[in-house]
């Protein structure tokens, strides 16, 4: 799918752009082919020597995170890399869960899945890092959680060493706050005592691995 894209095409062949490119971030399209829409997250619009270094490397992890969740349910289908700048991945279509809530499309049932997609990705060795930000879990058109931007994801294996085991399990477990956020916000019926201690608990160990998880996010956040 999309084997065809060029980079030079995108101007000609999208049909919208999302978002317009800036000093640190990518363009986004929205491609279509055979009937199929994508999302493009496009570095080769960035200046030379950040779309060559920081654009090149970010592509690089964002799509091996792709592959290691290759398959499982809930996650985009990355399509290709193009030119070691871009990235086509599956768009999905489907509901922020603010938009959902209105319409009344959550449930127990989806917040039960959430939890579950949530548990599969980090039993793949990847922590998502943003899922406080709603806009990356949506509501599909089947009533399934989908989650994307995976931009500032990090795996196991590159936060294997002392000290940074520590502030990989700390995302791992902020990925796992971040479903009791949710359930906070818009099923708050649906959270159990258990969950609402667990996400009001702070300890000064914690806090300190709070500072530097939220140093690292800001990094992430700014580039991608």
């Amino acid at each position: 799918m999309f084997e065809s894209l060029k980079l030079s095409d995108l101007p000609a062949k999208g049909s919208g752009i999302l978002r317009q490119s800036s000093s640190t971030r990518p363009t986004i399209w929205i491609v279509e082919e055979n009937g199929v829409q994508a999302v493009v997250k496009d570095y080769s619009t960035n200046g030379f020597l950040f779309r060559n270094t920081a654009g090149r490397f970010l592509v690089w992890r964002e799509s091996k995170a792709y592959r290691k969740l290759k398959n499982l349910q809930g996650i985009p289908t990355l399509y290709r890399v193009i030119d070691g700048l871009a990235l086509v991945i599956e768009q999905i279509p489907g509901k922020t869960l603010k938009k959902a809530k209105t319409e009344m499309e959550t449930s127990d049932r989806y917040f039960d899945a959430l939890k579950h997609l949530v548990d599969n990705l980090h039993k793949r060795g990847i922590a998502h890092c943003d899922l406080k930000m709603s806009p990356n879990i949506l509501v599909g058109q089947d009533g399934l959680p989908y989650i994307v931007d995976w931009g500032a994801s990090i795996s196991k294996e590159e936060f294997r060493f002392f000290p940074l085991n520590h502030v990989y399990w700390r995302f791992v477990l902020d990925d796992k706050l971040a479903v009791v956020k949710a359930k906070l916000r818009y099923a708050p019926d649906a959270v159990s005592p258990e969950e609402r201690d667990q996400y009001n608990y702070r300890s000064k160990g914690e806090r300190l691995i709070r500072a530097i998880r939220d140093r690292v996010r800001e990094i992430f956040q700014k580039i991608v």
